[in-house]
């Protein structure tokens, strides 16, 4: 009989603790009871585009009211552009947070393959479907979805084309292990080429390919393209220099690239696209929304972004540089 009433206290110790974490992991889904909030996030690598989209969303969240220190606790992770570190670094924010924000497509495929239940968001993506991260952009499908960076690259070549309108040789370089790159380069070249102008490409491995690969381009053309490209990215302050030394305008995918090494775009602002990003968060953080059910979106704010003293020193009126008609 003692054997018994033991097995019975046993049994309904053990129904009170499964109730009791039953009812834990539900609190973890959105914000908790006192309002708090777990975020984590995943950087591919460090460079002014993908910090400012995370400054970005981070500062969204803030005005919405989620502070870290006060009701937001923050997991923060960067990868430094190294392959090798993203899944044990994705594996330390899975399971832990209300929300993971990836940055960069590498980022964002890395937790993908480590959870298929924790809400993800991505931004500074190009082509989620065609990386494997969603169904469709119109219905994710899945637990991730986000925001894409892709940019008009036809105003893009429109633009660089006013800026060199005797050019004959336009130079596009990119890191061809990124696909977001190899996806806007191959649009690059077809709008050039349906403009009659050749179009010479050279290709990077890393950032210390850039100085001499860059040189060599520089040569033989008379402007130069580079899409949202990470490794160049964070080599802007290197092409900038190449571009006055050669004298070559240079119309890069984003303000940011531009603002540190380029001429002018007519493009994205990652901290706006970060922000972007953010709204979507609180989708799912406080209306409990499903991410395969959330569309995913393109930048809602492209701009015209012009490099005074990059104009200056190339010989360019600021002034004068505006989208073509």
């Amino acid at each position: 009989m003692k054997k018994t009433k033991q097995m019975k206290k046993i049994v309904a110790g053990g129904i009170t603790l499964l109730a009791g974490l039953v009812l834990a992991a539900c609190s973890s889904e959105g914000a908790a009871d006192d309002g708090s909030i777990n975020i984590g996030i995943l950087q591919y690598m460090e460079h002014e585009s993908l910090s400012s989209a995370r400054e970005g969303f981070l500062a969204e969240l803030e005005d919405a009211g989620y502070v870290e220190g006060e009701n937001l606790t923050l997991h923060y992770q960067n990868a430094q552009g190294d392959q090798a570190n993203l899944q044990s670094m994705s594996q330390k924010l899975v399971g832990e947070n209300d929300v993971i924000l990836s940055i960069a497509t590498p980022a964002a495929q890395s937790l993908a393959n480590e959870t298929s239940e924790d809400p993800i968001l991505f931004t500074a993506v190009t082509d989620a479907v065609d990386a494997g991260l969603v169904d469709s952009n119109e219905a994710p499908g899945r637990n991730v979805t986000g925001t894409s960076d892709m940019v008009p690259i036809d105003e893009q070549i429109a633009l660089l084309l006013s800026l060199a309108p005797e050019a004959e040789t336009i130079g596009i370089i990119y890191n061809a292990g990124e696909p977001n790159s190899e996806i806007q380069a191959s649009l690059a070249i077809e709008a050039l080429e349906a403009k009659g102008v050749t179009v010479e490409v050279l290709t990077v491995a890393s950032t210390n390919d850039v100085q001499q690969v860059l040189t060599t381009l520089a040569q033989g053309i008379d402007g130069l393209y580079i899409p949202t490209d990470n490794t160049l990215a964070s080599t802007a302050a290197t092409v900038g220099n190449i571009a006055i030394e050669y004298q070559l305008p240079v119309v890069a995918g984003s303000a940011e690239q531009v603002e540190t090494g380029g001429l002018a775009t007519y493009g994205i602002n990652y901290e706006k696209l970060g922000r972007q990003t953010a709204k979507m968060a609180l989708q799912i953080i406080e209306e409990g929304a499903n991410p395969a059910d959330i569309a995913v979106e393109t930048s809602n704010s492209l701009e015209l972004v012009v490099n005074e003293e990059m104009a200056e020193a190339l010989g360019i009126d600021p002034e004068s540089i505006s989208l073509p008609e």
